[in-house]
């Protein structure tokens, strides 16, 4: 039997795409694999994967009583389990490990897929905010490895830490039988990723009334009920389409019809300034050129594959990014050829070398 690893997460376990990577990379190298989440009232069932998947129920699900619960649920329901890893995703699961990193003879591996205390419903509540630098500051150097999205996050925290942080990014696995990039017409820009405050979805919107092009948004979230009503009010029905969530697996038949990806975060504090998200690679993927976040990793990226535009979260700027490619076949046509190419590079065969490498040396 190989080696025993629990991983804790906040959420229901259903649009958790770098986990089942992670989980399922390490299950197929011959690891146990227990994915643990949360129970939330609209949870459906989990598909079959080749590791297990157990969710707990709270009874609060937000603000700081939730948190206090999870971790408590979480430290009771492992704490007369055996294993022999325990990964914890985020700052705010790792209240938990620490405990149970103190109670038991195991390894604690920490994945920050983002800034936490920097995240814009953290920022905009500074109180709220010391607390989570607190937990980051003092939790964080009991972990025996650690690992994160991009190279400007683990720079972060390795000064705070102390300890040597490893960049696993989230780039999907190449596949060669993907669908090809074939955009449908009429053309359309495609937004796919949570609705959340800070993720452009607005200037893109108010944009769409100077431009010939649908925009399709595929996901929910915070802001699902006031984007709604955002496109009533600007009378763009008929340019705008909330296709709601969809399955990971079958994202990319979406992907491969879009003829523009949206990727433009608003600098709502350094965790989405540092980012380097799900999406960007997607499109990569898919071979779709995309409106990119003119932010340091992106950038850095940018200057090796140009696969599309940095712009900043501008209405008109916006309009200006969309009429070049739109007035220019040839330019866009390059940005397909080099998405094609960055795809042999940025993909999970290769981040799964290096997640492989962190777990054989605990």
């Amino acid at each position: 039997m190989g080696k025993r690893i629990i991983f804790t997460v906040v959420n229901d376990l259903h649009t958790e795409r770098r986990m089942d990577r992670i989980c399922s990379t390490l299950a197929d190298a011959g690891y146990e694999v227990t994915l643990l989440g949360r129970l939330l009232p609209e949870s459906t069932t989990l598909p079959k994967r080749n590791y297990r998947m157990h969710r707990l129920r709270c009874r609060f699900n937000k603000g700081k009583l939730f948190y206090l619960e999870f971790n408590l649920r979480i430290w009771l329901y492992l704490c007369f389990r055996s294993f022999d890893i325990l990964g914890t995703v985020d700052a705010d699961t790792l209240p938990a490990g620490w405990m149970l990193r103190r109670m038991k003879r195991i390894k604690l591996v920490f994945d920050a897929h983002e800034w936490f205390s920097q995240v814009p419903e953290v920022v905009s509540r500074p109180s709220v905010q010391r607390i989570w630098e607190w937990v980051e500051r003092k939790l964080i150097p009991a972990a025996d490895a650690a690992y994160t999205v991009c190279t400007s996050i683990a720079n972060h925290y390795t000064k705070i830490s102390g300890i040597s942080f490893h960049v696993i990014m989230n780039a999907p696995p190449l596949d060669r039988s993907h669908p090809k990039h074939e955009p449908e017409e009429p053309h359309f820009i495609l937004y796919q990723g949570a609705l959340n405050r800070g993720r452009g979805i607005e200037a893109m919107i108010k944009a769409l009334h100077r431009l010939n092009i649908r925009l399709v948004l595929i996901g929910e979230g915070d802001l699902s009920q006031d984007l709604r009503e955002l496109v009533k009010q600007e009378g763009l029905e008929q340019k705008v389409h909330f296709a709601g969530w969809v399955a990971p697996e079958q994202l990319k038949y979406h992907t491969c019809k879009a003829w523009l990806g949206l990727n433009v975060s608003e600098n709502q504090g350094l965790s989405y300034y540092y980012s380097l998200n799900n999406k960007f690679f997607d499109y990569i993927h898919a071979g779709l050129p995309s409106l990119i976040n003119a932010f340091p990793e992106y950038l850095h990226l940018m200057e090796q594959w140009q696969v599309g535009i940095a712009v900043d979260s501008d209405p008109d700027r916006l309009v200006t990014a969309v009429k070049q490619l739109q007035e220019n076949p040839a330019l866009y046509a390059q940005l397909e050829q080099n998405c094609r190419e960055a795809a042999n590079t940025l993909n999970w065969q290769r981040e799964a070398e290096k997640l492989l490498n962190i777990y054989a040396q605990l």
